[in-house]
Parts: C-alpha cells; sequence; structure tokens
C-alpha cells in the first residue's frame, strides 16, 4: 500500500474508531469528534430529565426532552462559586442570540458547596448573573452522572430529535459550539425539523429595586474618614463617609468599559478596591477583566490594565495596558506594588505603575492546595487579600482556605483549609476549622477578620495560633468587608446592604445611606 493508501486508510480508521467511541460514550461523544466527523445528528437518545426537581425561569413548569422536539439543547452543567463556569456566560448569551429560538440553552446547576444546593440560592445568583435560561436544580447529581460528567463547566449538545450530540468540559469553546449547532440546525433545516417558534414561558425574576445591588467588596479609609462600595451590580462605586452619607457616586448605568468622569465612567461588575494615597483608588473591575485608576481629587477613571477582554496568561510578565486579563477579583496595594488576585487564573499578579508592567507574583496556574515556594505554590481562585506583619493574606475561595505568603522570603503556608472539596462550618483550631468558599479578608490589630461567604458568616482568625471563632451570622453570602476604628465594615451581598459589627459592643447594625447626589450617572 502507497503512503497515500496508507494514510487514507489510517484516516477511516481514526473516523470509525471516533464514531464508535461517540456512539458508546454516555451523553455523547466528545464535541470535537462531532465537529470532525460533520454529521450532527446524534445516535442514541439524551437521558431524560427526572420530573421531581426544581426549575428556575420557566414559571414553575418542569422542562422535559419532548418539550424540545425540534430545538438543538445545549446543557450548561455548572455550579454557582465556579469561576470557569462564569467565564462561558457570556458565550452562552452570545450564542442564544445568534440562533434564537431553534437554540434552548439550559442550565443544569450541579452543586460543589451546600450552600449552592439550595434552589433559593441558585434563583439568587442566577438573577446576579442574569442568567435568565430555563435552569434545573441538579441537586443530587442526577442529570450528571446520567451524561457522564466529570467537571465544572461541561457543555452537552442535544439534537432536534432528542438524541446526544457529544460534551466538553472546561471553558474556551464558542468557535467549536457554534461551528456544531450551526451546522445541527442546517442539518435538520433541510427536512424541516427545526421548531422556531418561541417557548410558552418566560422568567418571572425581576431585580429588586434597592439603593445597592449585590454589592461585592467594600474597601474603609480611617484616615479619610470614607467608606468605598463596589455596588457591584449596579456597575458603579459608591463613596460615603462612616455615617452613610454618600459624597460620591462613581460610574453606573450599563456596564461597559469606559473612561472619563465620574458621569461618563463605566464599569462591569466591580469587586476589590485599595488606596495607593489620599487620592488614588485601584479597582478591581472583574467582569471587565480590567484595573481602574480612579483620581479623587480629578473626579477622572483611567484603564491602567486589560483591555476588556478575557485570556488565560500563560506567560509571566506583560505590558499592562494591552494585556487582556483574567478575572481580577481584590486588589492590594502595598509598599508601591499593586497585588491582584486574579481569580481566573489560581495566580497573584503585581502591577508596577513605574514601569506599567503585569507580572506573576504567586501560584503556579494550578487549581490545588499545594503550599512552598510562592511560584510553584497552587491556588484555588485566590479572591480577597490583606497585608500584615510582612505576610499577603489570601482568601483561596474554592479551597476554603487561608492562605499566607512571606513577601520577603516568599514562601507560601496554608492557615486552614485542608482541600478543594472539604469545607463546612466548624470553628476550631488548624485542621479543625471549616469554612465554606470565603471571599473577604482583612487584618486589623494583629488579626484577620473574614467574609466566611456560604456560610454566611463573620469570623475571626487568629493567625499565630490558627484559632477561628465565629463573630456573627445574619448575613447572606458576604462578598467583602474591611475594618476601621473598631468596626467592621461588611458587603452584605444578597442582602444588597452594608452591614457594620462593633467589635467592642458585638453589636451588628445596617448602615443606611443617605444624601445621594441629584445627578447620578445611573442611566446612559
Amino acid at each position: 500500500m502507497g503512503m497515500q493508501g496508507k494514510n487514507i486508510f489510517s484516516g477511516l480508521c481514526l473516523a470509525a474508531l471516533l464514531v464508535a467511541l461517540w456512539h458508546l460514550w454516555p451523553g455523547g461523544g466528545n464535541l470535537r469528534a462531532a465537529a470532525m466527523l460533520r454529521d450532527y445528528a446524534g445516535s442514541t437518545p439524551a437521558p431524560a430529565f427526572p420530573s421531581d426537581l426544581d426549575w428556575i425561569n420557566t414559571g414553575g413548569r418542569a422542562l422535559s426532552l419532548a418539550d424540545l422536539k425540534g430545538r438543538v439543547v445545549l446543557l450548561d452543567f455548572w455550579t454557582y462559586g465556579c469561576i470557569n463556569c462564569q467565564h462561558i456566560i457570556p458565550d452562552l448569551k452570545k450564542l442564544q442570540a445568534k440562533y434564537g429560538a431553534a437554540l434552548v440553552v439550559i442550565g443544569v446547576h450541579s452543586a460543589k458547596f451546600a450552600r449552592e444546593g439550595k434552589t433559593g440560592n441558585i434563583r439568587k445568583i442566577a438573577l446576579r448573573y442574569g442568567r435568565t435560561e430555563p435552569i434545573v436544580n441538579d441537586k443530587d447529581f442526577q442529570i450528571w452522572r446520567a451524561y457522564g460528567v466529570h467537571a465544572w463547566p461541561t457543555l452537552a449538545l442535544i439534537d432536534p430529535q432528542g438524541r446526544a450530540i457529544g460534551k466538553i468540559a472546561g471553558e474556551g469553546h464558542y468557535e467549536l459550539l457554534d461551528e456544531i449547532i450551526g451546522g445541527v440546525i442546517a442539518q435538520f433545516a433541510k427536512t424541516e425539523q427545526i421548531n422556531r417558534t418561541l417557548l410558552p414561558f418566560t422568567s418571572t425574576v425581576s431585580m429588586p429595586d434597592t439603593p445597592l445591588l449585590f454589592p461585592g467588596k467594600v474597601l474603609a479609609d480611617a484616615a479619610g474618614g470614607r467608606l468605598f462600595i463596589a455596588d457591584s451590580n449596579h456597575n458603579r462605586i459608591v463613596v460615603t463617609d462612616f455615617a452613610g452619607k454618600v459624597r460620591a457616586v462613581i460610574g453606573g448605568g450599563e456596564s461597559g468599559l469606559r473612561d472619563g468622569d465620574f458621569v461618563q465612567a463605566r464599569f462591569h461588575g466591580p469587586q476589590g478596591m485599595t488606596l495607593a494615597d489620599g487620592n488614588t483608588l485601584y479597582v478591581a473591575d472583574t467582569l471587565n477583566h480590567a484595573i481602574r485608576k480612579v483620581d479623587l481629587r480629578a473626579h477622572t477613571v483611567s484603564t491602567v490594565a486589560g483591555t476588556g477582554e478575557q485570556q488565560y496568561l500563560r506567560g509571566d510578565d506583560y505590558p499592562a495596558k494591552n494585556t487582556p486579563l483574567n478575572s481580577p477579583w481584590d486588589v492590594l496595594w502595598h509598599d508601591g506594588v499593586l497585588y491582584i488576585a486574579m481569580a481566573g487564573q489560581h495566580q497573584l499578579w503585581t502591577y508596577e505603575p513605574a514601569s506599567k508592567k503585569l507580572a506573576a507574583f504567586a501560584g503556579d496556574r494550578r487549581e490545588a492546595l499545594d503550599d512552598g515556594p510562592r511560584r510553584s505554590a497552587s491556588f484555588n481562585q485566590p479572591s480577597g487579600l490583606a497585608v500584615a506583619d510582612g505576610k499577603l493574606y489570601v482568601a483561596d475561595a474554592e479551597a476554603s482556605a487561608i492562605r499566607a505568603i512571606e513577601l520577603s522570603g516568599g514562601e507560601v503556608s496554608t492557615l486552614v483549609g485542608t482541600g478543594l472539596f472539604e469545607f463546612g462550618d466548624r470553628d476550631g483550631v488548624g485542621k479543625q476549622v471549616l469554612l465554606q468558599h470565603p471571599l473577604g479578608i482583612s487584618a486589623w490589630d494583629g488579626q484577620l477578620y473574614l467574609a466566611d461567604t456560604y456560610n454566611g458568616k463573620l469570623k475571626k482568625l487568629e493567625p499565630r495560633r490558627r484559632r477561628v471563632v465565629t463573630l456573627t451570622g445574619e448575613l447572606d453570602e458576604p462578598g467583602g468587608l474591611d475594618i476601621a476604628n473598631g468596626k467592621v465594615y461588611i458587603a452584605d451581598t444578597n442582602h444588597h446592604a452594608i452591614k457594620v459589627y462593633d467589635l467592642e459592643t458585638e453589636q451588628l447594625a445596617s448602615l443606611h445611606l443617605t444624601g445621594w447626589p441629584a445627578v447620578q450617572p445611573n442611566s446612559d
């Protein structure tokens, strides 16, 4: 057999193998195999949805595959704290907008954390993330197992006759999904098997009309008597005094990446903030994948890092201005350097204004709980930063851990937390302690204070003894906190509020915002 014949034979054998594997795989094979074969019809019935699960955004109706006949169905297996699951939301929206009623996206929420498994909490996060597609609470992993899923996120496609086409794990698959969905619709449209009528239900969820909307982080400036609030879902920063009187509103209205004065500027889901000096505020503009600089004297906002696009950073240093970032969740200024909790990278990065450079600081990009030298240690969606006594402390959310980095020697150690799937709500010392997805951390008077987010609690951690005690509950997924003058200011995210915990009286109170300016940048 000649070389050309051998190549053809090898190609046919590979194709046959792909077909065999594809047909045998639970829930369909890998979508890349489907794209290679260019025959987009599935061969085996897709597993049915159990009839006793809770659904969201369907008007209370449980859906079945029979209801969806004539449409391409894209199942998105997700859990709401997962940063990679959050990254694909824009792709899902883009695909839905492109293909309309011929495509039905269904979020299959298979929870990692105990709190994530409750339908009411999924409903809140769907609102927060703007997820309006049908969502099913797969709390016992029934659909997950039926489709042979092993990771978040995983995307599975079903053809218009209810047969499994295939699935693929991870993020960054828009082009592949677009190719296959377009191919499925074109193939089935030839035999008039595509239904383009709208489904007979709509979402009944609407955003609450509250002064703050899912505030994510808060920064307390004792020297200036100011409180900076990341009013995340209003896409703005609100500046108040410690009594709650509003001094300024920075940005707002529709999301966007726009520099300019406080009225012109636009953010998208801002989170962490830090002051470099009395007039310079840095902001982790999370959903813009950017770092913004706010000149509080000139009343202007500028972008110092990021482009508005998300990118996995494979190198170790970049020019800041033209480099897409990867979900920066918190920032902290210390000794002339801006430290960045780059949640999407599972790393910490730095930005130096003098050189205008970004550099990897800690983490080897793996999602794991491994200590050691900072560049070879591993992190798990770092989401909160604090500094004290020569150490950078990290709220390592997905491992429910608190980490410490020696700024002089660079060694990483774990104060509390034992693994990616070990979490709970237990006070104690060291390995006895269980947290649940902490997003916020602040240092005060030799102690660390934690927003134990999915436990809805404020906790104190003594770093030397590694002892954790609960100070108060009554919170709903607090995303951040900071301390000034003996008071802990907490972004009580799902309550759309700022709470204040007095360390002396041990009382928790709400901060009522007053004195809103007559002109606010609330709409374009």
